[in-house]
Order: structure tokens, then C-alpha cells, then sequence
């Protein structure tokens, strides 16, 4: 298959887009590398040994989506372009709306004038909201987000959703990560955000490498185990491979399917810390800071539907998350290059 990827340049995306290319599909990119680098891209085609289609295009605009989707006919489209960080979100919460949520109704009126009925959305656990249970479970409702970020993500799956219901013929599955890390074991991609991490283990990554000076854990005193928050890690390989079981299931199909993506497992912020020193022999400075807005103090995911319905799990480990993400930010200790 020809699979778009929106937003294929970024973390997710463009080890996606390797996985993909592994799998023997064809990948075109979308990506106007706001937060993504073209060198990323260009190592997926390395690592690959094939070429990768790219326009550089905001996904919000209609002429270079649709241009992206019929210069030659695509069989699918995976949605990762949207903003991410949850704190940004709290005080950006305007720039989180408008982005996300165009992105999505850009794609999803591109994809009906030119006849593609199978996407995958790159929607987040945050849409279980706040008072939900653990383990997650997909049968359960979408709840009160803590975010913007998370309410973008609900909304999105209620636009795609909706409009499921009003085209018979449109297959989309959603789903839901939990918290990726690590980087693909070559040590060529990996995560890179721009500016300073909103996410835990590549700000672990960049006090390791002497980029930075500390860690601020954010909040000691939640009702967990050692105080810190626990989160369900998975590595983004593993997570790279969902999607391309993801869509190869959304083929041919019709109508909405959720699915979780994540270990199962939950690990708090000092885990992390204590895992990735013992990957890395590097000891990782940090202080205990005040709770961050949005936080939740736990959660994790039942996955076992992605198990049975997609033939997913993770097979990569806690240590494996953490040397992979060393062997990166080692390796590229300032990220990609800059142009």
C-alpha cells in the first residue's frame, strides 16, 4: 500500500515511516517541520534503502494535502501532525484548538475528494480523562480530559467518529498511546523535541549527554508508591509497528475501531531516572519540583484487544527503552543537525 503520513517527519512518524518501508509499503510525507527535522526523513531513507516522497506543507492546508493525495493514488493515512505537549497546551490553549483540530478536518475533507476511506489516528490515553479507572480499557467512555491537549484529542476522535457515521464506506481506527520512548536501535532517529522537552525521558536524555544541568521532577507527593507519577512506557518501535498493523487492518474495513498501544505496565518518574542511569552508566541529576497542571498521577493500558484483534504486543523491554534512547542522544547530542 501507499500510506500518507501527516505530520511524518516528527518522533512517531518517522519511525513509523521506517517501519512501513521495512513492511514493504510506500510512505509519502506530509510535514511542514514545525516541530520535526527533514534530516529525520532523510535517515529513514538511509536505514531503509529507499525513498520516502515528501511535501512540505502545513497539514492545514487543503491544496497541498489534496495535491499529497493524488499525485499518485494513496491507500491510506496515518494522522500524526498535531501539537503534543500537554503544559504548552495549558497555556496555549488557542494554538492547540486550532491546530489539532484543522489538521484533522483538512485531511478528513481532502481524503473525501479524493476517494481514500482508511485512516489511522494518532489520538492519546489522555481521553479517558481524569476519574477513569486503571487499567485503561477501550470499552470505556471518553471522560473529562485534564488538558487541552487532551480535549483536542477527544474532539478529534468525535469528528472522525461522526464522520464514520455519515460515510459507510470510511474505516478509521484510533489509537490510543500511552507514553513512547526510547529511539530505533540504530542510534540514527529518535526524539528531538525543539526547545525544552515537555517529556521525561528526553529531558533525562539531555542531562545525561551535559545538555542540560537537571531534572525537575515534577511533583513528589502524588498517591503513588514513591510519590512520583507512573506512567505506561512503550517503546516507539513497538509502537511504530502497531501503526502498520493499524492500517493493514483499517484496509477494506468500514466503520471505528479502538485500540490501546501500550506495555501494560506502569513505571513512576524515579523508576525512569534509576532504569536509564543503570542502561547508561551516566547518573542523572534532578531535584523534586512542584506538581505540573494537567498531570494525572497514574495510569496504564489494557492492551490485550490490540493482541487479539491486530496480532500486536510489545516485545522491547524497560532497559531496552532506555539504552536506545542513550545510544541516540549520545549519538546525536545536540539532535539533528540544523540547517
Amino acid at each position: 500500500m501507499r500510506i500518507l503520513l501527516a505530520g511524518g517527519a516528527g518522533y512517531i512518524g518517522s519511525h513509523t515511516a521506517l517501519a512501513l518501508l521495512k513492511a514493504g509499503h510506500d510512505v509519502v510525507i506530509v510535514d511542514n517541520y514545525c516541530n520535526s527535522s527533514p534530516e529525520a526523513v532523510r535517515r529513514v531513507e538511509e536505514l531503509a534503502g529507499r525513498s520516502v516522497e515528501v511535501f512540505e506543507a502545513d497539514v492545514r492546508n487543503p491544496s497541498a494535502v489534496l495535491k499529497s493525495m493524488t499525485d499518485k493514488p494513496v491507500d491510506g493515512v496515518i494522522h500524526f501532525a498535531g501539537l503534543k505537549a500537554v503544559g504548552e497546551s495549558v497555556r496555549m490553549p488557542l494554538a492547540y484548538y486550532r491546530n489539532n483540530i484543522d489538521t484533522t478536518l483538512t485531511l478528513l475533507e481532502c481524503m473525501g475528494q479524493a476517494g481514500i476511506k482508511n485512516i489511522v489516528f494518532s489520538s492519546s490515553a489522555t481521553v479517558y480523562g481524569e476519574e477513569a479507572p486503571v487499567p485503561y480499557l477501550e470499552s470505556m467512555p471518553r471522560g473529562r480530559c485534564s488538558n487541552p491537549y487532551g480535549w483536542t484529542k477527544s474532539m478529534m476522535e468525535q469528528i472522525l467518529e461522526d464522520a464514520a457515521l455519515a460515510d459507510h464506506e470510511l474505516s478509521v481506527v484510533l489509537l490510543r498511546y500511552f507514553n513512547p520512548v526510547g529511539a530505533h536501535e540504530s542510534g540514527r532517529i529518535g526524539e528531538d523535541p525543539l526547545g525544552t522537552p515537555n517529556n521525561l525521558m528526553p529531558y533525562i536524555s539531555q542531562v545525561a549527554v551535559g545538555r542540560r544541568d537537571l531534572l525537575t521532577v515534577f511533583g513528589g507527593d502524588y498517591p503513588t508508591p514513591d510519590g512520583t507519577c507512573r506512567r505506561d512506557y512503550i517503546h516507539v518501535m513497538d509502537l511504530a509497528e502497531g501503526h502498520v498493523k493499524a492500517v493493514e487492518y483499517g484496509a477494506g474495513r468500514t466503520g471505528v475501531d479502538v485500540f490501546n498501544l501500550g506495555a501494560g505496565v506502569p513505571y513512576s518518574v524515579l523508576q525512569m531516572i534509576r532504569a536509564f542511569e543503570a542502561a547508561s552508566g551516566v547518573s542523572v541529576k534532578y531535584v523534586i519540583g512542584d506538581r505540573r497542571a494537567g498531570d494525572l498521577p497514574e495510569f496504564w493500558a489494557d492492551a490485550k484487544k490490540a493482541s487479539r484483534v491486530l496480532g500486536w504486543q510489545t516485545s522491547r523491554t524497560l532497559e531496552d527503552m532506555c539504552r536506545d534512547a542513550w545510544n541516540w542522544q549520545k549519538n546525536n547530542p545536540m539532535g539533528y543537525p540544523k540547517s
